[in-house]
């Protein structure tokens, strides 16, 4: 049976600065034109709440190969309740600005639209601190602005990865030993002199092997994990700091951590989420604008944005 066409709707950052060849957003407006189905983008600040309904200043997009991948089509305000579908995928920092826009999407929600990930767990699923939901799965970990606490849990585990709760790609992350000479710096820096949490982790030497990503859709597992490896001389694995991909095949433990958290998101509407792995234990659950698709897809041959798109079609249907 054929499926209808689809209105979809992309909430991203500015096409231009998106990478074309590695893009996820990108890799799932190409496999829905490719169905058949229509693409609409639009920014946070394009949203507006009207009359008591949310619309958008939105952008109809066609896509071509090559680096100049999208021409617009036409441009018009649109109920946001109109499109089948509406995709946030603004990268982080989940800042008040992103905080205001997943407001207006939960009010578009109320008047029908399907807003993808639901807009409530948007904000409820912290990427950092979501994995406290599966304490079975989680390495030694302090959450905390206080520096007397930060230095108690590096005088326990004696090696530490320190991060902060609203950033991506590795920003801001630092691995600390006790006898490091900048120690004071970036724990003054990150929790700005103890007015705000950061995170702290015992260091898990399994990073030499990867920093597992594993993509759930609408909470089942893509078979395949893009294991990130640091560069030389790195601790993170993640490919904005330079780490390189290798897919693997989901390993037991990586299939027990994923089908338990995917039976539990799914049911918070959360349809795309991207699970970091290292070693044994779940360190994040990324659900703003999950990636790894084009890696995934190029080096195993599953077609993460297809299957992405089927999943999609099948719920809408």
């Amino acid at each position: 049976m054929r499926i209808p066409e689809l209105e979809t709707l992309f909430i991203v950052d500015p096409l231009e600065t998106l990478k074309e060849y590695k893009d996820s957003s990108i890799a799932m407006m190409r496999a829905l034109q490719a169905r058949g189905h229509a693409v609409w983008i639009g920014r946070m600040h394009d949203l507006h709440l009207w009359e008591g309904r949310v619309v958008v200043l939105a952008a109809r997009i066609n896509i071509q190969a090559g680096p100049d991948w999208f021409t617009e089509t036409s441009s018009r305000t649109r109920l946001l309740a109109d499109f089948s579908a509406v995709l946030m995928r603004k990268d982080p920092p989940v800042d008040q600005d992103y905080l205001a826009a997943t407001h207006l999407l939960s009010v578009a929600e109320e008047h029908g639209a399907r807003v993808f990930n639901r807009a409530s767990s948007l904000r409820d699923y912290n990427e950092k601190l979501a994995i406290f939901r599966f304490p079975q799965f989680v390495a030694p970990t302090l959450v905390s602005s206080s520096r007397d606490l930060i230095d108690g849990f590096l005088e326990e585990h004696g090696d530490i990865i320190v991060k902060p709760l609203h950033a991506m790609g590795g920003e801001g992350v630092f691995r600390l030993r006790p006898e490091d000479p900048n120690r004071s710096a970036i724990l003054e820096t990150l929790t700005r002199h103890g007015e705000h949490a950061i995170m702290a982790q015992r260091f898990l030497p399994e990073i030499s092997a990867g920093d597992k990503r594993i993509i759930l859709i609408d909470g089942e597992p893509v078979p395949h994990a893009l294991a990130r490896i640091p560069a030389p001389g790195e601790t993170r694995g993640n490919l904005a700091a330079g780490g390189t991909g290798h897919v693997q095949a989901l390993t037991e433990r990586d299939e027990e951590i994923a089908r338990t958290v995917g039976r539990v998101v799914r049911e918070a509407g959360i349809f795309l989420a991207g699970l970091d792995v290292i070693g044994e234990y779940l360190t994040e659950i990324n659900v703003t604008s999950p990636t790894g698709f084009v890696e995934i897809t190029t080096q195993s041959g599953f077609d993460v944005a297809d299957a992405f798109v089927s999943a999609l079609e099948a719920t809408l249907g």
